[in-house]
């Protein structure tokens, strides 16, 4: 009688924080590796061309070193009109930032992609969520860059923080998706691959 197959390892290719403690919420052991994957976008590169090729990148970048593994992959991308919003890096740059999404709509493209390195399940998905901000004033701008410290994030703004009263509403098929990583999609596919969640 041969031996039992070793149970898949989870592997998130990402060193994001914030993706780090949404794949947690699922409570399904994972060890964390980089990609480090050059995010440049090709000449005339779609918004969600570029954040699915960029996540499919970086799981098959983490999957040749790992075996026996699902990987996940992940990016998000902020659009707001045809500009892309990076992360602000700083006070003076967030504050700036969000002044110009005053009243703007802006969509997120979050895409993930998974790869078991021991057969066929090579899947991605991309989710869109809009959000729509609303008239912001100046003071109130510097007083949530303040206390929320939104540097590190697209948008200048921490929706599971107090980011979220700077909306007049979000529209999305999964709230996770906006912090970078949907949770809905991805428990499916940790499902199809054989991983116990309700």
């Amino acid at each position: 009688m041969s031996p039992a197959a070793a149970p898949l390892r989870l592997v998130l290719a990402s060193t994001s924080t914030y993706r780090r403690q949404l794949l947690e919420r699922l409570g399904i052991p994972f060890t964390v590796a980089a990609s480090n994957v050059d995010e440049d976008p090709l000449p005339g590169e779609s918004a969600v061309d570029l954040v699915q090729r960029l996540a499919r990148a970086k799981a098959e970048a983490v999957a040749r070193r790992h075996t026996n593994s699902l990987i996940i992959g992940s990016d998000q991308l902020a659009l707001c009109g045809r500009d892309i919003l990076g992360k602000p890096g700083s006070g003076e740059r967030a504050i700036a930032q969000l002044k110009s999404l005053s009243s703007q709509r802006v969509v997120f493209h979050t895409a993930v992609h998974v790869i078991n390195t021991n057969g066929p399940s090579n899947e991605g998905h991309v989710d869109l969520t809009t959000v729509h901000f609303r008239q912001l004033n100046e003071d109130e701008i510097k007083r949530y860059v303040m206390r929320d410290k939104p540097y590190d994030c697209a948008g200048g703004f921490k929706v599971e923080s107090l980011g979220v009263a700077l909306f007049n509403r979000i529209e999305s098929q999964d709230p996770t998706a906006l912090i970078g990583l949907p949770l809905i999609w991805l428990a499916g596919a940790l499902r199809r691959n054989g991983f116990d969640l309700p």
